[in-house]
């Protein structure tokens, strides 16, 4: 049976925001599964099922050479009994040249790797496999990812409901399914962790099949995907100090909690809000960047 339990869901606690009149609750998924964590798991569920169903005995997916999703997925592939392979942009690296390649391969992932000017015969290699392999796209992204998404949001709304649900955005498919799985009043909010503002509407639209209101803030980018700063290293530490059940990262969540501190702060959410930020987890980018400061 292809199943993990529910995550949790935390109240936060934090004195910093006593003064203001909101509620910050967080969504801790990054607790599903010690390596197939936060939305990659949601992503990943029901495309296994799909798998599954189908016949499929060997999964492909496509990332990059420090990507969570070819991570998780090669132990989702370790952890259900599917053989994995992994398309990974860039030149050819050994196994061992970083901790996600060298645990995918300890999982039984075939590597394959695809210098970036080639990167773009994916879908061709999609298309000649496709009987093969279970085909899943680069981050997980599609209609079974929203489906697995829209179940985080029905786990949310039994204990709470929210006024506003916030995630950090990058290929989209986790803001798509929040979107989906609102109800009622409730707004969603997606923290960019991408410049093109415009870029993530689009990925975002395409993967929608409803209409209902979202945003997308490009304030809190710190450079650029991957970049950072000093300012969010700096409140990333003192976040964990105040919360020391919460582990933050640098690329997706401690932007997007960054964002939601600094509006909370700024008087952008009306008195008595509820907050529902999500832990997508992503902690593997934490350990490889921020290692030595934490």
């Amino acid at each position: 049976m292809i199943q993990l339990p529910p995550s949790p869901l935390q109240l936060i606690d934090d004195p910093l925001l006593k003064d203001f009149p909101v509620k910050l609750y967080i969504k801790r998924d990054d607790l599903i599964h010690p390596e197939i964590t936060g939305n990659k798991w949601r992503k990943l569920k029901y495309n296994l099922i799909e798998a599954r169903e189908k016949g499929f005995k060997s999964l492909m997916t496509f990332g990059g050479a420090f990507s969570n999703h070819i991570y998780a997925t090669s132990a989702a592939g370790k952890e259900f009994g599917f053989k994995t392979t992994g398309i990974i942009r860039g030149e050819e690296l050994t196994a061992t040249s970083n901790e996600i390649l060298m645990f995918s391969k300890i999982n039984g992932m075939d590597l394959i790797f695809l210098p970036r000017l080639n990167y773009g015969f994916k879908d061709k290699i999609t298309r000649q496999y496709k009987d093969d392999f279970y085909v899943i796209p680069e981050g997980g992204s599609n209609e079974f990812a929203i489906k697995g998404v829209v179940e985080m949001m029905d786990e949310i709304y039994a204990e709470i409901t929210p006024d506003v649900v916030c995630v950090a955005a990058g290929t989209g498919g986790t803001l798509a399914g929040i979107i989906t799985g609102l109800r009622g009043e409730t707004k969603a909010l997606g923290f960019a962790v991408l410049k093109d503002k415009g870029l993530m509407y689009n990925f975002v639209s395409k993967l929608l099949t409803v209409e209902k209101e979202f945003n997308i803030i490009n304030d809190y980018i710190f450079g650029n995907y991957g970049k950072t700063t000093l300012e969010l290293i700096k409140f990333i530490i003192e976040f964990e100090k105040r919360n020391p059940s919460i582990k933050l990262e640098q690329v997706y969540t401690g932007k997007m909690m960054f964002g939601v501190y600094d509006m909370i702060q700024k008087g952008k959410f009306k008195e008595g809000t509820t907050i529902c930020v999500i832990h997508t987890g992503g902690l593997r980018g934490r350990m490889k960047q921020l290692g030595e400061i934490f």
